[in-house]
């Protein structure tokens, strides 16, 4: 019987010290969640490869390399559908991030009959006192970011969704890119950056102004001063090489680090960065540009995982994405079991500047032969037998066929079901291009478009044992809100 008394009193204590240690925990004061816009399990493993084979190209057996992010200690899977289909986009992916919500494709933070907003992670972050703030790659009134202050039936109300941002009270910093209609869709409504200056924002569109951000700058609107395509900052493949050229343009590193500085107080704050064109270059089946967005990202997180080394005990990290795009996978039926990472170093340029050279070229008339000399500077691929990158003759029979189609203006090209399959609707050189590059590699895609592909979750810090296991992307919210102290 004492034997008994005393066991029952041993788990009575052990009980309590659990209770206690429940009731104490500690939520955290700094939450950064990153989004890699359409990074799946295939961007993450490939960029690891990628990275891996450069560091070590004497090493007689793979090896892969970590990212900041594939270093933390807890891991879990999402699944992606929404009220649409298996296969997202982002606006409804990131609704049910934001706000524990599924929706239709392209709806942002509305229910499925379009009467209904939801309340997002950020409003019941600053309602605690927190300071918010929203950065993406891209531009911020673009689907992912806008599902973090906004609320509208169509992602396609930039401006609408602009205004929300700027005009209400969630936001304390909102960065990166530009906006896609500053003055609507007619061109007709007051510009943004007007409503920004009327409604208090500090505005900085100077690389060294917003190196100098700090905790004095108040709510801060902080576009980077070198855009590329859509209102976007620069594809880290082109930023890299221009910067090896002299240009010094910021990268999405340089404004986690801004946003760190602007919003640290003393009841911290909740931030989001998306890098949102490794989306853009799966769109664009561009294997090299997605490895090097990714590495972007991962700098990026780098920047918080330092931050966390000085905040111990008081900071989360999540890194997720919101859906795969492209359908990637690691493996070509011409290279059988073989990868050839290191090729893609050769690839100094995204599709997109490339379509800027092809733009140019068809502009002077210039031959097939000027064309591959292009080919060959930016992507190494050459048509000179003996290398690595030498083309077959079906590769250049494939170039040729692309060639003649982007020599055309795009009114006068007849665009089939082949055309459609072959190209996506991109320009057909650089696709054509792209294809090649890719499956040199090893490398392939399935799709033009987003995928229903189950999506990794890594976390580090306090709280983020909660977010290990296989759950729907809304319990992405439930977690973060409860790891918070938050209810709904």
């Amino acid at each position: 019987m004492k034997r008994l008394l005393l066991i029952a009193l041993a788990l009575m204590i052990a009980l309590s010290s659990v209770a206690v240690a429940e009731d104490t925990a500690k939520a955290p004061k700094y939450v950064f969640m990153f989004i890699g816009d359409g990074m799946g399990n295939p961007q993450v493993s490939a960029t690891q490869y990628y990275l891996g084979s450069v560091e070590n190209p004497d090493s007689a057996y793979p090896v892969p390399a970590d990212l900041s992010f594939t270093k933390f200690p807890y891991l879990g899977m999402v699944t992606t559908y929404d009220a649409s289909s298996f296969c997202p986009d982002s606006a409804s992916t990131a609704t049910s991030m934001a706000s524990g919500e599924k929706t239709l494709s392209g709806v942002i933070n509305y229910d499925v009959t379009l009467q209904t907003p939801f309340k997002l992670v950020t409003e019941y972050a600053k309602e605690a006192g927190k300071k918010v703030g929203v950065i993406s790659s891209v531009s911020v009134d673009h689907a992912t970011p806008a599902a973090y202050y906004a609320k509208q039936p169509s992602r396609n109300d930039y401006y609408e969704i602009a205004v929300q941002g700027i005009t209400g009270t969630t936001l304390d910093f909102l960065a990166g890119g530009g906006f896609k209609k500053p003055t609507g869709a007619n061109k007709d409504q007051t510009d943004i950056m007007e409503l920004a200056a009327q409604n208090g924002w500090t505005i900085t569109d100077g690389k060294a102004d917003i190196e100098a951000l700090n905790a004095d700058s108040g709510r801060v609107l902080a576009i980077n001063p070198v855009l590329q395509d859509s209102k976007a900052i620069h594809y880290e493949i082109d930023r890299e090489r221009l910067a090896a050229e002299g240009e010094d343009i910021l990268s999405l590193a340089d404004f986690v680090k801004a946003g760190i500085r602007v919003l640290d107080n003393d009841n911290g704050f909740f931030m989001m960065c998306e890098g949102g064109k490794i989306d853009w270059s799966g769109h664009a089946n561009d294997a090299a540009t997605s490895i090097h967005e990714t590495l972007a990202l991962s700098d990026a997180v780098q920047v918080a995982v330092d931050f966390a080394a000085e905040h111990p005990d008081e900071t989360l990290i999540i890194v997720t994405a919101d859906h795969e795009t492209g359908g990637m996978t690691i493996g070509f039926a011409t290279t059988a079991y073989d990868t050839h990472f290191t090729y893609l170093t050769n690839q100094k340029i995204s599709f997109t500047d490339f379509d800027g050279v092809i733009a140019a070229l068809r502009d002077n008339g210039a031959s097939f032969e000027e064309g591959m000399a292009e080919v060959e500077k930016y992507y190494g691929l050459t048509m000179t037998e003996g290398t690595d990158l030498s083309l077959t003759a079906d590769d250049i029979d494939t170039l040729k066929a692309a060639w003649e189609l982007s020599m055309k203006p795009a009114d006068q090209r007849e665009i089939g079901a082949s055309e459609q399959l072959l190209y996506g609707g991109y320009e057909p050189f650089s696709m054509a291009v792209s294809h090649i590059m890719n499956n040199k590699a090893g490398l392939s895609y399935t799709s033009y478009a987003h995928t229903g592909l189950q999506i990794p979750v890594y976390a580090m810090g306090t709280g983020a044992e909660s977010f290990s296991g296989l759950y729907d992307n809304t319990g992405i919210f439930d977690r973060t809100m409860a790891v918070m102290g938050l209810t709904k």
